[in-house]
């Protein structure tokens, strides 16, 4: 059997993934400990012992293939915002980069827009490094998805 999450083979008879610790599916709710090949596996798929000589956890990755994680942003959405409204930090609000958002607002607004071109411009360089992947992740450090 393959683990849906990570593709990693894993023993017909686990009901959780030992790489990642994602649920299989095969979950009958036997019981909350499971042992197989000398290996103790939690339900919570977290937790794993090796005989009791080794304990390791296991966390999920964050880059899983055909899934994106919650709150995932755009690099289209992104780098479109700071294409066409790079002046008012559009871009920078909606990735989270509220202190570099407020200072391209506040050039654009408190010069009456004489300095918007200046707020454009830098809107424009930042939603292109965006599309290209030069920036490829929002101020909480998640990956851009496309």
């Amino acid at each position: 059997m393959f683990c849906p999450n990570c593709g990693s083979s894993v023993e017909d008879t686990f009901h959780n993934c030992p790489n990642c610790g994602a649920p299989l599916g095969n979950n009958q709710n036997e019981g909350p400990i499971q042992e197989n090949q000398g290996y103790t596996v939690q339900n919570d798929g977290y937790t794993a012992q090796n005989q009791g000589y080794t304990t390791q956890t296991y966390t999920q990755p964050n880059n899983f293939q055909g899934a994106t994680p919650n709150g995932a942003k755009s690099k289209v959405v992104g780098g479109l915002l700071g294409i066409l409204l790079g002046a008012f930090g559009a871009h920078n609000f909606y990735l989270g980069y509220t202190g570099k958002a407020i200072a391209q607002l506040l050039i654009t607004l408190l010069s009456c827009f004489i300095l918007s071109p200046i707020s454009y411009i830098w809107g424009l360089i930042e939603g292109i490094m965006i599309l290209t992947g030069s920036i490829a992740t929002d101020a909480k450090g998640n990956q851009l998805v496309d």
